[in-house]
């Protein structure tokens, strides 16, 4: 393995509350991650948005905008008398610490392996690491609360650089005058995604930063580069161990940005993203998870020492 970079500096130490974003940001990152990690179940009901308001100090406005971008991510459908109901889970949100081998495989349940060893070892390559996020302050909490005891987390993640232009999340206009109108704007999706980046890279820096400076992990390193590619698929690499693979399916969905517009849009759902696990075999080099094992850490290792630049 490559020797893996430099800590990230505490400069980001007053974005810490909620990783940064808005309070838009904060509650839809919660609710997310109450939806990941089963604290709300597929098929159970939302509390009210007066109880959500009050649970998380916000105002109703922002619950109702947060509550219409997650049922445009399709995780949960609302009707008018009848509550908001939860109907889709992330394929990669499993909970359990135990999973059997098998084609379809859960982010949750990876990280989970491998915040159980001494030494954490992650490789990343994914557009803006929201999922991720969710899953590292998980395993943090587990850590604070004594579950587990990790020596030592080395995480190493490539992201696309911001100097390219993405093909998506991108306007879908049918109208020529309006797709012109379009192009004069700038372009707005992009650089909302932009933000969302740095909104996850900065939480889950933090998160492990935090448990180094609070005595709970003698040495937590999380380092980011950037690479001129893009994502078409997001890996995880345990190195030398298991791998998740998952392509990122375009779909067509509207976007809520930060002014209240609602833009009609082509992007892509990293949560809702199929993963299938492929592990390493020490006894047969030629078997499909030790080739596929080796032939993805070559590829990471080689854009991560040739390709990618550090901020």
């Amino acid at each position: 393995m490559p020797e893996r970079g430099e800590r990230y500096g505490r400069d980001v130490g007053e974005e810490r509350g909620g990783g940064g974003g808005t309070e838009f940001d904060r509650v839809l990152g919660e609710l997310r991650t109450r939806i990941a990690d089963g604290t709300y179940p597929l098929d159970s009901q939302l509390p009210p948005q007066r109880e959500l308001a009050e649970m998380f100090d916000v105002s109703r406005d922002t619950v109702q905008r947060v509550i219409r971008e997650l049922n445009s991510e399709g995780w949960i459908r609302s009707r008018q008398g009848s509550g908001t109901r939860v109907v889709k889970r992330p394929t990669h949100a499993g909970t359990s610490s135990q999973e059997p081998p098998r084609v379809r495989a859960a982010l949750g349940t990876f990280i989970a392996r491998a915040f159980a060893q001494p030494v954490v070892q992650l490789d990343v390559f994914t557009l803006t690491s929201e999922s991720l996020d969710a899953h590292i302050r998980l395993q943090a909490e587990r850590i604070r609360l004594g579950e587990i005891r990790p020596e030592r987390i080395e995480l190493r993640m490539l992201l696309p650089a911001e100097s390219i232009h993405l093909p998506y999340p991108r306007a879908r206009v049918t109208d020529p005058e309006e797709e012109l109108q379009e192009q004069g704007r700038p372009h707005r999706l992009q650089e909302r995604l932009r933000g969302i980046t740095r909104r996850h890279t900065t939480s889950l820096r933090v998160a492990l930063l935090d448990l180094q400076a609070e005595g709970l992990v003698p040495s937590a390193d999380a380092v980011i580069r950037y690479v001129p590619l893009v994502p078409t698929y997001k890996l995880y690499l345990r190195p030398g161990v298991e791998a998740l693979f998952g392509p990122y399916e375009v779909v067509e969905r509207p976007i809520l940005l930060d002014d209240g517009t609602e833009v009609d849009a082509l992007d892509v759902l990293g949560l809702g993203s199929t993963l299938t696990r492929h592990v390493n075999d020490d006894g047969d080099p030629d078997s499909p998870g030790s080739v596929f094992m080796e032939s993805m850490q070559g590829w990471f290792d080689s854009c991560w020492n040739l390709l990618a630049e550090t901020p």
